[in-house]
């Protein structure tokens, strides 16, 4: 039984227009049998994120006004979607809506210890999700799909890490194996399908975890590993894998064949195309990855394999924003020794900051990192406590693979440079936002 698996994110489906396109897409591409995994629909994500720092704060307007406008955009795309308003999706989007507000109102109105974030992350930002995949299946059944929605919390068993969870692989592949690949097994219908949400799983206390933001890429690439499929399809706005994001630069160029080693490398430093997390178990498993664009699903896209030999001349950009980088250097100017950095990663690792890129010399150690105020603020604080510390705020991290001069000269522009990290395939530079940024 030969399964491929498709990935719609947020992109795909925000809008009725978006979910009726993945319709035809699946209906034009589907040979059978299909796992589809879908991400929350547009920037529904975001939104829940806005309505838990409300409940956090608990600040009753704010979450009834919060709430209210991710109900308006669903049912507005239900309202498109579907002429008759008693048709079933209505109620099943209606009790998901009333299962959040029910818990919003539980952790309002009735709890006095303080709230972890982290917990209440996973609780709440995770219907996005649920309210996605169950749209997406009814209008597939609607279509004349035979399409049955699974919850992937029965199906992906995770620790109880929240907001970054770590899969248990072993219960999470019988799980799949039982209930997905045994219901292509008795139901052998023509193109089949499976739909289930991507981004979360479930621990074993039956709380809902999250697998790190974006993380639908890596939840395909779960169900991909466990049931051995033959091809994992991740459809995005743009036609493959691009040397660079085309917002930033025009110019940017397709990449028809990637490598997987290309691939992960990509991902780690921070294409958004792919998540980190995403190539690994289709290397180990040798399952084909497509890159393909659901605006014009009939380009080629790009496709990761194992490719034993393989050479690129275009140089590959990749940007982040939003980066702080932060120098911390002994109190003494004693050098920086090993018992300095253990204890420095250390830190880190408690505050769950994931380093960028970094640097030490003799007596300073400098690190650029997502410049997430709730881990990075505290990270300083504490810091400060032992060690001399500095820091830059709205830099950004270019890395450049396979660089050469005139790539860099495009990339730097004359910007000040305030850290650089080189190596045989790979330039990584921290440039400061303005000529005037550094603190």
């Amino acid at each position: 039984m030969h399964i491929n698996v498709f990935k719609f994110g947020g992109a795909a489906v925000n809008s009725s227009a978006g979910i009726k396109n993945v319709a035809g897409i699946v209906m034009k591409f589907n040979t059978g049998p299909l796992v589809i995994v879908v991400s929350a629909m547009g920037k529904t994500t975001n939104a829940l994120e806005q309505l838990l720092n409300d409940y956090m704060k608990k600040d009753p307007i704010a979450i009834v006004g919060s709430y209210q406008k991710i109900w308006d955009f669903h049912f507005s795309i239900l309202d498109d979607l579907f002429s008759d308003k008693n048709h079933e999706v209505f109620g099943e989007v209606e009790s998901l809506f009333n299962m959040l507000r029910g818990y919003i109102r539980k952790g309002h109105l009735y709890t006095t210890t303080p709230l972890d974030y982290d917990f209440e992350y996973d609780q709440i930002v995770s219907y996005g999700e649920l309210i996605s995949a169950s749209i997406l299946h009814h209008y597939l059944v609607f279509r004349g799909c035979s399409c049955t929605q699974f919850d992937v919390r029965d199906l992906i068993r995770t620790d109880s890490t929240y907001r970054d969870a770590r899969v248990d692989w072993k219960t999470t592949e019988s799980l799949i194996q039982k209930n997905i690949r045994g219901y292509f097994r008795d139901h052998r219908k023509p193109a089949a399908i499976a739909l289930t949400q991507g981004f979360i799983g479930c621990d074993p206390l039956h709380n809902t975890t999250t697998l790190g933001r974006e993380g639908s890429d890596f939840s395909a690439a779960i169900f991909a590993w466990c049931l051995q499929a033959k091809e994992l399809t991740i459809w995005k706005d743009v036609p493959g894998v691009m040397n660079a994001d085309p917002k930033w630069i025009t110019d940017a160029v397709c990449l028809e064949t990637l490598s997987y080693r290309e691939a992960i490398e990509l991902a780690y430093y921070g294409a958004s195309v792919i998540h980190p997390k995403t190539i690994k178990p289709l290397e180990n498993a040798n399952i084909v990855l497509r890159v393909k664009s659901f605006v014009d699903p009939n380009l080629p896209g790009t496709s990761v394999i194992n490719l034993r030999e393989w050479e690129i001349t275009t140089p590959i950009f990749i940007r982040k924003q939003n980066q702080m980088l932060i120098s911390v250097s002994p109190r003494d100017f004693s050098f920086i020794l090993e018992e300095n950095l253990s204890e420095i990663f250390r830190i880190l690792a408690n505050f769950r900051v994931k380093v960028n890129v970094m640097q030490n010399s003799a007596i300073s150690f400098s690190i650029c990192v997502d410049a997430d105020p709730l881990k990075v603020n505290p990270l300083i604080a504490y810091l400060k406590k032992d060690y001399e510390t500095r820091y830059n705020e709205g830099v950004e991290l270019f890395t450049i693979r396979h660089y050469n001069d005139e790539a860099v000269n495009r990339m730097v522009n004359g910007r000040k440079i305030l850290m650089e990290l080189k190596s045989r395939h790979t330039l990584q530079v921290v440039l400061a936002k303005n000529r005037d940024a550094e603190l």
